[in-house]
């Protein structure tokens, strides 16, 4: 019999824990048992928890925070309620467009491009013959955007007079610009919804490019307002709202 030949040792599970296979783990017959994930698992939950606890404030305005008087440490809600300040603070010294901008092409790199290293820039390319549905829609949005997002430049100008050529069914098209440089282009609608198109989807889009951050207080008072569409378009729950009146006692 050739010493050096390999011996094909019979292992039932070589993962088990037993004194055969530590003993074959031993002379490198099988290789080392890999480590349980359990003790990982269960650590990345404890982080988890403590981070949700540390978290728990956060996206919270100032009256959520006040509601809070009587469960929180008041030094550590008011570490809070000094943050949401500084956010509104951030938000209100740097709200200086507030309105829609007409560009024109000479003064587009001035307008568009330099303005971006200050500021967002979003640029609407509109259609030249003023039939297409959803640049007339846009344009609307644009405009509600412009107003309520004051520390974003909202430009807006004829996509043939920016491009000439450029195809009118490629309306409207929106450019995104930061720091100098095209961060996003949209062409239509048709990766939003079409002409069902809301300010909630530019909302989604603003947010997805981190023009505003998850949690901006704007974007809340967005959100209560659809909870509260949809609560009348079910039929509401208040007194009176969405009642039958089928047992009146004037019946």
């Amino acid at each position: 019999m050739d010493m050096n030949m390999p011996v094909n040792v019979p292992v039932d599970d070589p993962n088990a824990d037993t004194e055969w296979n530590d003993i074959l783990r031993k002379h490198g017959i099988i290789p080392e048992k890999p480590p349980s994930p359990t003790p990982m698992i269960e650590e990345a939950l404890v982080e988890a928890r403590r981070l949700a606890h540390e978290n728990r404030l956060e996206g919270k305005d100032l009256d959520e925070l006040a509601e809070l008087e009587d469960e929180e440490d008041e030094d550590f809600l008011e570490q809070y309620r000094q943050k949401r300040f500084e956010e509104l603070a951030t938000i209100q010294s740097t709200s200086i467009y507030n309105q829609v901008y007409p560009v024109q092409k000479p003064d587009y790199s001035r307008d568009v491009t330099e303005a971006s290293k200050k500021a967002f820039v979003f640029v609407l390319l509109t259609s030249s013959a003023g039939t297409n549905i959803e640049s007339k829609l846009l344009s609307e949005i644009w405009r509600e955007l412009a107003q309520k997002y004051g520390d974003i430049k909202f430009c807006q100008m004829q996509a043939n007079l920016c491009i000439e050529g450029y195809p009118d069914r490629n309306t409207p098209t929106v450019l995104v610009y930061k720091d100098g440089d095209i961060k996003k282009q949209i062409v239509t609608l048709q990766d939003l919804k079409g002409d069902r198109t809301a300010i909630g989807d530019l909302e989604d889009v603003l947010r997805s490019v981190g023009a505003l951050k998850p949690n901006d207080p704007r974007l809340k008072r967005r959100d209560e307002a659809d909870a509260n569409l949809s609560s009348i378009r079910r039929g509401g729950s208040g007194p009176g709202v969405g009642q039958d009146d089928s047992d009146s006692d004037w019946d």
